[in-house]
């Protein structure tokens, strides 16, 4: 087991890392709500430039699976840490290049299709991102703290979407509507390069996990792991994809939805919006680390199953508080929604090792995690405006919230749990060099 020291930098790493990555990412979709349709898609119209807008950002989940495949495969073989720092820095170089392009006014259609390649990118290197920093996280960690070590990766999401907002704020707060519209927009973005700079040489001076440190030293190394994953476990894969998409839509419901519908819908401005989504991050961010702790006392599966259910009962109460466009009540609503957001999110890294083999642990996971997301939140902003378009109530975004949560708590049932010690053996690698040996 690594020293303190070292796990303390791994732990920062996984957690800075994962915060400047989710920042890119949401300040995208944060920008397709507020201003990239009116800027790469005018010809359309507001409405349908705004759809269009949604559906970049489902783009890049449709090849998150890919980034998931290339970077498990890789970091199976090779290891965790190289790949980090190829994901951080392809997502960095892709979010300054959106900060850079010319729109639909300077250079016509190729704007929009820029974009797209763009958010293609992201794409790739979100769906290769978390796997390799919830692995490092939990392959690090001492016993019985695998779940608490685990959510520094994922508090990375709440705190991006915090950053990413609170940049937002900032920038629109200093500048007009027609500044914003201009250049305004572009800042976020080009922050990036700074943060990106910090994260490189933060994630470059981590050590290699030592659970694959152990495997090398093995030569238990799998040349094809995904085979591996898609004859050996399927059900762990089903499982992990299911245990994502309710959390996944709802997280996206948050991030992009709910603020372009205060500001088109309820006639609020956008710094209000902002800041709602603020307190939504804050109380997402608390609940996952509860949750990751919680899940080392009683199992990951209890928590899975209050935080699904949870998120069930408040799909209503959600968008009915909402509708008030009264702030104080609508703070409520994203603030108890982001408990079961955090409650289904806090134990995911250590629940993913725990379904997977060590060696090829990197691929199952990163592609459980990405046909989650594929399959919950990718087109959720999009899916959403076109419900409440075609039938005039947000309550059918309600009943889209319930469904996914429903197909979760299915997954949390079909969950098997193994017994703390047996746990414990499992992610070390210990148990696996039997079934490592019968694959080779």
């Amino acid at each position: 087991m690594s020293d303190q020291r070292q796990v303390r930098r791994v732990l920062g790493a996984s957690l800075v890392g994962t915060t400047i990555e989710w920042y890119d990412f949401f300040i995208y979709a944060s920008a397709s709500g507020l201003v990239f349709g009116q800027l790469f898609f005018s010809p359309l119209g507001p409405t349908a430039g705004l759809f269009a807008s949604f559906a970049t950002i489902g783009v890049s989940f449709v090849v998150r699976p890919f980034g998931g495949i290339l970077a498990g495969h890789l970091g199976d073989r090779f290891g965790r840490r190289g790949v980090l720092v190829a994901t951080l820095v392809l997502m960095g170089l892709s979010t300054v290049g959106v900060g850079l392009l010319p729109t639909y006014a300077t250079i016509g259609v190729a704007a929009p299709v820029l974009l797209v390649v763009l958010r293609l990118l992201q794409g790739v290197s979100a769906g290769g991102e978390w796997g390799g920093a919830a692995l490092m996280s939990v392959e690090h960690a001492p016993h019985g703290r695998r779940g608490f070590y685990g959510s520094f990766p994922q508090l990375g999401v709440p705190i991006g979407l915090l950053i990413a907002n609170g940049v937002f704020f900032t920038v629109s707060g200093l500048t007009t509507r027609e500044q914003f519209l201009a250049w305004g927009w572009r800042l976020p973005f080009l922050l990036s390069i700074v943060l990106i700079a910090v994260g490189f040489v933060i994630r470059y001076r981590v050590d290699e996990s030592p659970v694959f440190e152990e495997l090398r030293q093995r030569r238990a190394r799998r040349s094809a792991p995904l085979g591996v994953v898609l004859r050996r476990h399927p059900r762990e894969l089903l499982v992990g994809i299911g245990l994502f998409m309710a959390n996944n839509m709802a997280g996206y419901l948050l991030i992009a939805f709910i603020t372009t519908y205060g500001t088109r819908t309820l006639g609020l401005s956008t710094a209000t919006m902002l800041l709602i989504g603020i307190a939504g991050a804050v109380s997402w961010g608390f609940a996952t680390l509860y949750a990751a702790r919680w899940s080392d006392r009683v199992g990951r599966k209890r928590v899975y199953l209050v935080g699904t259910l949870a998120l069930l009962v408040w799909a209503f109460p959600l968008f009915l508080l909402l509708d008030t466009a009264n702030i104080g009540l609508m703070v409520l609503a994203v603030v108890v929604f982001g408990v079961p957001l955090g409650l289904t999110y806090g134990q995911q890294s250590a629940t993913y090792a725990e379904m997977f083999p060590a060696a090829v642990r990197y691929s199952g996971a990163s592609l459980a995690y990405a046909l989650g997301a594929v399959l919950g939140g990718a087109f959720a902003p999009l899916l959403s405006a076109y419900l409440v378009e075609v039938t005039g109530t947000s309550l059918s975004v309600s009943g889209y919230i319930a469904v996914l949560s429903l197909i979760t708590l299915a997954a949390v049932l079909a969950m098997r749990e193994r017994p703390a010690a047996e746990r414990e053996a499992f992610v070390d690698g210990v148990a696996d060099d039997e079934e490592v040996r019968a694959q080779a």
